[in-house]
C-alpha cells in the first residue's frame, strides 16, 4: 500500500495520529525534503529506506513507489501540510491508477490554518469577513486569468497567499489594484509552527518593505484582509444567550 500523508505545516508534533503510525510503520519513505520538517523523519522504524523528492523527478518518484510495491512494501509519501493545496498529489495519483496500485491519503494541518494559530487569529469574523480565498501569484506555475490575485482582490475577502512570498512587490500591486485599499491589515507569517517562525504585521502597502526588513523571501504565507486586525466583529450568534438553537432555548 502507497499512503499519502500530509506532515503538517512544520512542527512535528502536528501532524495527526494516522499520520505518525503510518510513518511509524512504513518501510519507504519520500518525504518532501525542501519543506518537510525532518524532524518526522525521527518516527521511522530502524531499517526504514528514505528518499528526499526535492531532488527527484516524477519519473523517479513513482519508481520508488513502484519498487516498493512490487516487494510487498509500505510506503509514506509524505508531503508538507496538507497536499490537496499545492501538494502534486493527482498527477502521482493519475499514474499509480493507470498501474492498477492501490494507495490512500491522510490528510494533514495546511499551512493556512498553522498561521492563524501563530496570529491567534480567526479568519471567519461575523460582520468582518465570512470568506477565505486561498490563492498564489503566478510564477513558473500560470493561474488562470479569472483566478489572478487582482480579481479575488475585488471581492475584499479575506485572502491567504500560498507561494508568494518572493514576488511581493508583485503581489502588493496586484492587491492594490484589484480593491483592497493601502492601509488594509496584512500580515506575514515565515515557517508558521517552526522553531524559527516569524509573524509580521503590516499593511498592503508595507507588505514588500515588511518582508524585506525581516529578511522574508520564501517559506512564509501572506495573508490579507480586515480580519487581520481582528477587532470590530459581532458576537457569535451560536453562543448568545437571546439565541434559540436545537440544543437549547433562549433566554428572556
Amino acid at each position: 500500500m502507497i499512503h499519502f500523508v500530509g506532515a503538517g505545516c512544520g512542527a512535528a508534533d502536528l501532524i495527526t495520529v494516522r499520520g505518525k503510525a503510518l510513518l511509524e510503520q512504513a518501510d519507504v519513505i519520500i518525504y518532501a525534503g525542501s519543506l518537510v520538517n525532518p524532524a518526522l523523519l525521527e518516527y521511522k522504524k530502524e531499517g526504514c529506506r528514505v528518499y528526499n523528492s526535492a531532488k527527484m523527478t516524477l519519473e523517479e518518484v513513482l519508481a520508488v513507489m513502484l519498487d516498493a510495491e512490487a516487494a510487498g512494501l509500505s510506503t509514506v509519501r509524505l508531503h508538507t501540510g496538507d497536499p490537496c493545496l499545492y501538494g502534486a498529489i493527482r498527477e502521482q495519483m493519475d499514474e499509480l491508477d493507470k498501474r492498477g496500485v492501490d494507495y490512500d491519503y491522510c490528510p494533514g494541518v495546511s499551512a493556512f490554518s498553522g498561521a492563524a494559530a501563530a496570529l491567534k487569529m480567526e479568519y471567519t469574523l461575523p460582520e468582518v469577513s465570512q470568506s477565505v480565498v486561498i490563492t498564489r501569484m503566478a510564477g513558473r506555475t500560470a493561474v488562470p486569468e479569472r483566478e489572478s490575485v487582482r480579481s479575488f482582490a475585488a471581492h475584499g475577502a479575506t485572502m491567504v497567499l500560498f507561494l508568494s512570498a518572493g514576488l511581493l512587490r508583485e503581489t502588493q500591486a496586484e492587491l492594490l489594484a484589484g480593491g483592497y485599499g493601502p492601509d488594509t491589515p496584512a500580515a506575514i507569517v515565515y515557517k508558521a509552527s517552526w522553531p524559527d517562525e516569524k509573524r509580521c504585521l503590516c499593511t498592503v502597502s508595507t507588505l514588500a518593505d515588511c518582508a524585506k526588513e525581516n529578511s522574508i523571501s520564501k517559506t512564509a504565507l501572506i495573508i490579507v484582509g480586515d480580519a487581520v486586525q481582528q477587532s470590530g466583529y459581532a458576537r457569535s450568534r451560536l453562543y448568545d444567550p437571546t439565541f434559540s438553537t436545537e440544543y437549547r432555548p433562549a433566554k428572556e
